[in-house]
């Protein structure tokens, strides 16, 4: 049993961290729904908004910021599942952006450092892909010139798919 809990709270606090860092503006509580291998779920009850997210298991580069894939839900605003990333790095102006997860490949859309999914289908395709898969990228170019891919683990990312779900269910 010994170090049986210090994953989990490393996992939790670097998770607690990108979600502090990703959804900065004022003070407001964030209740954790639970850590599921690398991802992470959270509600904000004040907004309300839910949450599952993650930190890249590998980064193309190192950037100014902590980049994160989260898949969101708002109730009061009816959108539920919305893919937003994170990037390590700023794109360039006419970059593309390319999400793989396992065989499938969704074009993105995004500017600066996000990257979203252009409509609700392609959100719920990319979470359904993300429930059967082990890992997913994103590659881009930078605003430098170089091109750069960050890789997230997808184990436990259904999981915390769910709890965001359920934890903002009856939240409007």
């Amino acid at each position: 049993m010994k170090g049986t809990y210090s994953v989990p709270y490393r996992t939790m606090a670097i998770l607690a961290a990108v979600l502090a860092t990703a959804m900065a503006g004022g003070t407001q509580a964030r209740d954790s729904l639970g850590v599921f291998e690398s991802w992470g779920a959270f509600r904000d009850p004040q907004t309300p908004r839910c949450f599952a997210i993650a930190q890249p298991a590998r980064v193309g580069t190192e950037g100014r910021w902590s980049p994160f894939a989260a898949i969101g839900y708002w109730p009061r605003a009816n959108v539920r599942g919305q893919v937003h990333i994170r990037l390590s790095r700023e794109i360039a102006a006419r970059s593309t952006l390319s999400l793989t997860i396992g065989e499938r490949r969704f074009a993105l859309t995004g500017g600066g450092a996000d990257a979203w999914a252009p409509n609700r289908q392609v959100d719920a395709a990319i979470v359904a892909a993300m429930r059967s898969a082990t890992s997913m990228s994103i590659a881009a170019q930078a605003r430098t010139g170089a091109g750069f891919a960050d890789t997230y683990r997808l184990r436990g990312a259904a999981t915390a798919i769910d709890a965001a779900a359920l934890g903002c269910g009856r939240l409007r």
